[in-house]
């Protein structure tokens, strides 16, 4: 594919450079989108959608509007992994409807008791355990950020996003979500604590995480989707209308 040239392009030595120096930026993406991938994907597919947006990146990257080239490089990486995993639908139809079926019940719960659902009321209703709700919010999350599902319920999205992705501009505003969101941390049951703060403060990759809690590294994905849940639950009264 010919490169796009810019009148502030780099050299071809000067972007080679740019790339071999953000292989690490890449692997610690893919170490940390931890999806629910099929079989037929692994971490080398995911390292190889990768480097194709890593190498966009520094063939677009105009080093004169003051990005750093990192922060730059971050967006083009993930969305270049999220774009191939899109094209791939890789939910199995099974697995597609029980997701759907939680964004029912959640719906449905939260409609008759004025609240979304606790993760143990879900799993209730559903008549299912809570291992196998989890494989499911962990499902969910999955198809939420690579956008595969034109009908994903927006109660269910708003519960399994990040908290502080949408958080308000306001510097009053934005620094209230922040305290009731660590208030929030604080009481997770203790497995998903640690989750959270290796996760969000320590900055681990799932798989550091998984051997530091001594569980596979699809459960830690599992325990952060679940703390996500519930974090995003307990903010709903602060957000009111607005997403978080």
């Amino acid at each position: 594919m010919e490169r796009c040239v810019s009148a502030h392009a780099l050299s071809d030595a000067e972007r080679e450079d740019l790339i071999l120096a953000h292989i690490p930026l890449l692997k610690h993406i893919v170490g940390r989108v931890g999806v629910d991938l099929p079989s037929s994907v692994d971490r080398d597919d995911l390292y190889g959608f990768g480097m194709l947006g890593l190498i966009a990146a520094a063939d677009s990257w105009d080093p004169t509007r003051g990005l750093k080239f990192s922060t730059y490089a971050y967006t083009r990486v993930r969305g270049a992994m999220l774009d191939e995993l899109r094209k791939l639908d890789f939910l199995p139809r099974g697995r597609r409807d029980k997701v759907r079926n939680v964004e029912r019940a959640v719906c449905e719960l939260e409609q008759t008791n004025g609240v979304p659902p606790t993760p143990e009321e879900l799993a209730a209703y559903l008549d299912i355990s809570s291992e196998e709700l989890d494989e499911v919010l962990c499902s969910a999350k999955t198809a939420m950020e690579a956008s595969i599902d034109e009908g994903e319920s927006v109660q269910l999205g708003q519960l399994l996003c990040d908290p502080k992705s949408s958080a308000p501009e306001d510097a009053l505003d934005r620094q209230e979500l922040l305290q009731a969101l660590a208030a929030a941390v604080a009481e997770l049951p203790e497995q998903e604590k640690s989750v959270i703060t290796l996760y969000y403060a320590e900055e681990l990759l799932l798989r550091e995480i998984s051997e530091l809690l001594g569980v596979t590294e699809s459960r830690v994905s599992q325990i952060h989707t679940r703390a996500l849940y519930r974090l995003n639950r307990a903010l709903a009264p602060l957000a009111g209308d607005v997403e978080v």
